[in-house]
């Protein structure tokens, strides 16, 4: 693991495998290790280099970024391990990153997979990002197993309810993650995304999208949204999976993945 810092944050990078590069890019508040469980070893069984990192804010610097910082920062960290080109995979608002170092540095990323992405803020999303900073303005901190509850519901598929023994871990991890402090803060009201669509009419390169079906976060016209504003996208959906669905349905995403992958330049 290497540690780069830049102006705003440090950060952890590890560097896996050989061959071509692939870049994966997180969710706001998740920690680059969810990659580790099923992406990164189908990654590097077909024979990529795989680089994740964790990004960890300086003191001054806030906690909740907007993507095109991140990206700002990311362009850095790249330069500093002498990387030119890359192909980058990104999720929800990792998948923003992607968009926005595709439109910052033309040529570095010459392929990428966008799952569970959108080009703009929609009124579902605004509300339920004003509902959690308001709880939070005042002091409310749900018990551990609600929130696990209320988490689960939000990102898991009717189909993941239905299979009791994988819906059990699954609320045994967000509930360890609510007593350990590291679930997810309310994004600043300044960081609603902006509309990215017709700026991403700029993007050239091969591009996957991916929606999961009953993803109640980025529902999958979101994503579709995006495949139709990017001159060389193509869209597809991952079924009976939700937010999480490169989690719910690893192998599904991993061949489509794999498929986009080996065939972009």
């Amino acid at each position: 693991m290497r540690t780069v810092r830049v102006a705003g944050a440090e950060f952890d990078v590890r560097d896996e495998g050989e061959g071509d590069t692939v870049l994966l890019v997180a969710g706001g508040g998740a920690s680059g290790r969810v990659w580790d469980l099923h992406q990164v070893p189908a990654l590097r069984a077909a024979g990529f280099r795989v680089l994740t990192f964790d990004r960890r804010p300086l003191p001054h610097a806030r906690a909740v970024p907007d993507p095109h910082t991140v990206a700002v920062e990311l362009l850095h960290v790249l330069a500093e391990l002498d990387l030119l080109r890359c192909r980058a995979v990104g999720v929800s608002s990792g998948a923003e990153v992607v968009q926005e170092l595709m439109l910052a540095r033309p040529g570095l990323v010459t392929g990428a997979v966008l799952m569970a992405t959108r080009g703009r803020g929609d009124l579902s999303g605004r509300a339920m990002a004003d509902a959690e900073r308001e709880l939070a303005a005042a002091g409310v901190r749900l018990p551990p197993r609600y929130a696990a509850w209320q988490r689960a519901v939000l990102n898991l598929s009717p189909a993941t309810w239905r299979r009791e023994d994988e819906l059990l871990d699954w609320l045994d991890l967000f509930e360890a993650a609510e007593r350990a402090g590291t679930a997810p803060v309310p994004v600043p009201a300044d960081g609603e995304p902006a509309d990215r669509l017709a700026a991403l009419g700029r993007v050239a390169v091969p591009v996957l999208v991916l929606g999961f079906e009953h993803d109640l976060i980025v529902p999958p016209w979101l994503c579709r949204e995006v495949a139709a504003a990017l001159p060389s996208a193509r869209y597809a959906e991952i079924a009976d999976c939700g937010h999480y669905g490169y989690l719910e349905r690893p192998a599904e995403v991993n061949g489509a993945l794999l498929e986009f992958l080996t065939g972009a330049p």
